[in-house]
C-alpha cells in the first residue's frame, strides 16, 4: 500500500509558479469543494488539497514530475460531466483540471482531422467542423457540457454509436503525459498501421489512470447533407426492440440514431418541457429514430421505409421532423431525460450504463424492472436500444435516509449488472468504470485479465499517483 504525502504550502507555491497564481486554488475550501465531485452527485465528494489548472502540456509535465518525485495523488479532470466519479479525488492531493486547455489547434480538410486541446466542449468542435462540410461523430449526450478529453478519457459513447461508433473510432492521436512526467505522442493523422502494440487504443478509456491527455488528433467524416427524425409510440415494450432491427433491414442502411425511451421517460421529460408527447396516455414506451439521405427524394424513401417498419411492428402512429426545428423539438425530450429525472428527485442515480447483445434487450429491461420492484424502487430507463445500451435510472426512495441511498444504488445496480452480464453483456457502455462500478468490475473480471491490467498499470503509473482507486 503506496502512502501518499500532502500538499505543503512550499509545494502549493511550486504549482503557483508553473501555472500563476490564479491558476490554483489552495487553502479555499468552498472553491475546492467544486472540483470534489461530479456528476455522479455531491453525495460522493472528496475535497482535494489543491487544484491546479495548466494552460499547456509543458505546465503538465512539470505538476506531475513534482508530484511523481512527492508521491501525491493527481486526479486529472476534465468537465466534470461524468457519472461514475471518475473525476473525484479520492485521495485528496491534486485536482489537475484541464479546463484552460481549451484550443481547437487546427482543422485540416486534406487530412481530415481536427486537432484540439483536451478542454473544446464537443457541441463546439461539432459546430466548427460542420461549417466546412465535415462531421466529428464522436458524440455524447452530454455534447452541450462535455469535454473531448473527458470522452476520449472514458470512451464515451451516445446516440450515434450504430452507425458510427463510440469515441474510440475517432481518435488518431493523442499527446499524453504520463506520470513521471514524460511526453509521449501516439498514432497521429494516419488512419492504418500495423505497427506494433497499439499504445493508443490502450489509452483511450483509461480514466486519467495511465497519462494526461493534453493533444487529441480526431477524425474527420464527410457530414451527411439530409436528416430527418421519427418519433414513434409503441402499446407493449417488446414491440420496441422488436422494430429496430426491422427498421435497419427496411431501410437497408444504419440509422444515425435510434433512442428509446420508457412511458415514466417520456411523462417526465414532457413535463420539464411543460408540453405533452403524442399517445401519451396509451403509450409504453416509444422510440426516438433519426435517418439521413444524400438526397430529398433518398431522405423521403428511407424515413418512409422506416416508418412502414415500425408500423408493421405493432406502432400506434409515426411522427415525422423533416426539417430542423420540428426535429430538435422531437429531441429535446431525450436531451432533457436526465434534467427532467433530477427535477423530481434530486438525488436519482444516473449511472446506469448496462449493455447487452440487441436480442436480449427486452430480457434486460424486464429483469431490471424485477430487481427494481424487488427493492420497491422507482426506475426509469432510456436506451441507445440499437447497440444494446440501457440507462436503468434509480429514485431515491422514501424508506432510504440520504447516507445509505448510494450504497443501495450501487447494490441495485450490480444486480442489474450480474444479469446483463449472465446474458453476454458488460456493466458499462460508455460511462467507465470510476470508484462508483469499480468492486462490480472487479468481481466480474478473471483474474488473469485484472492481472495484466495492474501489470500495465505499475508500468505507466509505479508509485500509483495517477487516479488512484478509479478502475483497478
Amino acid at each position: 500500500m503506496i502512502k501518499y504525502n500532502k500538499v505543503t504550502k512550499e509545494l502549493a507555491n511550486k504549482f503557483k509558479h508553473i501555472c500563476g497564481e490564479k491558476n490554483v486554488i489552495y487553502d479555499n475550501k468552498e472553491e475546492l469543494f467544486n472540483y470534489a465531485y461530479d456528476e455522479a452527485g455531491k453525495l460522493f465528494a472528496h475535497m482535494p488539497e489543491i487544484v491546479v489548472k495548466p494552460q499547456n502540456t509543458e505546465q503538465v509535465s512539470k505538476i506531475m514530475k513534482l508530484a511523481n518525485e512527492n508521491i501525491i495523488p493527481v486526479t486529472p479532470r476534465a468537465a466534470g460531466s461524468g457519472v461514475a466519479g471518475a473525476a473525484i479525488p479520492l485521495k485528496g492531493g491534486i485536482v489537475l483540471s484541464v479546463e484552460k486547455m481549451n484550443k481547437i489547434l487546427e482543422i485540416n480538410t486534406i487530412d481530415r482531422v481536427a486537432v484540439v486541446e483536451p478542454a473544446v466542449v464537443t457541441n463546439e468542435l461539432c459546430e466548427r467542423v460542420l461549417e466546412e462540410g465535415l462531421l466529428y461523430a464522436g458524440y455524447p449526450m452530454s455534447v452541450e457540457m462535455s469535454f473531448i478529453g473527458g470522452n476520449v478519457a472514458t470512451n464515451a459513447g451516445g446516440d450515434k454509436v450504430i452507425k458510427y461508433g463510440n469515441t474510440r473510432k475517432h481518435v488518431l492521436g493523442l499527446e499524453v503525459v504520463l506520470a513521471n512526467g514524460s511526453i509521449l505522442n501516439l498514432g497521429g493523422r494516419i488512419r492504418k498501421q500495423t505497427w506494433g502494440y497499439d499504445l493508443l487504443d490502450l489509452m483511450i478509456g483509461s480514466e486519467g489512470t495511465l497519462g494526461i491527455f493534453t493533444k487529441i488528433i480526431l477524425n474527420l467524416l464527410p457530414a451527411p447533407s439530409k436528416s430527418a427524425t421519427l418519433l414513434v409510440p409503441f402499446d407493449n415494450v417488446e414491440k420496441t426492440t422488436q422494430a429496430v432491427s426491422n427498421i435497419i433491414i427496411a431501410i437497408r442502411k444504419l440509422p444515425l440514431k435510434v433512442e428509446f425511451m420508457d412511458k415514466l421517460s417520456v411523462e417526465l421529460s414532457a413535463k420539464y418541457l411543460n408540453t405533452t408527447i403524442p399517445f401519451q396516455d396509451k403509450a409504453k414506451a416509444y422510440l426516438i429514430i433519426e435517418v439521413d439521405g444524400n438526397s430529398q427524394q433518398e431522405l423521403e424513401d428511407t424515413y418512409q421505409k422506416a416508418g412502414e417498419a415500425c408500423l408493421k411492428n405493432g406502432a400506434l402512429d409515426v411522427f415525422i421532423g423533416d426539417d430542423r426545428k420540428s426535429a430538435e423539438n422531437i429531441w429535446r425530450v431525450r436531451m432533457v431525460f436526465a434534467e427532467a429525472l433530477r427535477l423530481v428527485d434530486p438525488y436519482v442515480s444516473l449511472s446506469g450504463d448496462v449493455v447487452v447483445p440487441p436480442s436480449k434487450v427486452t430480457e434486460l429491461m424486464e429483469k431490471t424492472i424485477k430487481i427494481a420492484n424487488k427493492y420497491k424502487i422507482q426506475v426509469a430507463i432510456a436506451a441507445h436500444i440499437a447497440d444494446g445500451n440501457l440507462h436503468p435510472e434509480l429514485f431515491k426512495p422514501d424508506y432510504v435516509s440520504l447516507e445509505k441511498w448510494p450504497d443501495l444504488a450501487e447494490k441495485i445496480y450490480a444486480e442489474i449488472t450480474e444479469e446483463a452480464i449472465k446474458l453476454g453483456g458488460v456493466g458499462s457502455g460508455e460511462h467507465g468504470v470510476g470508484f462508483l462500478k469499480k468492486d462490480i468490475f472487479l468481481n466480474t473480471k478473471s483474474e488473469i485479465e485484472l492481472n495484466i491490467m495492474r501489470e500495465i498499470k505499475k508500468i505507466f503509473d509505479p508509485n500509483n499517483i495517477l487516479n488512484p482507486g478509479k478502475i483497478i
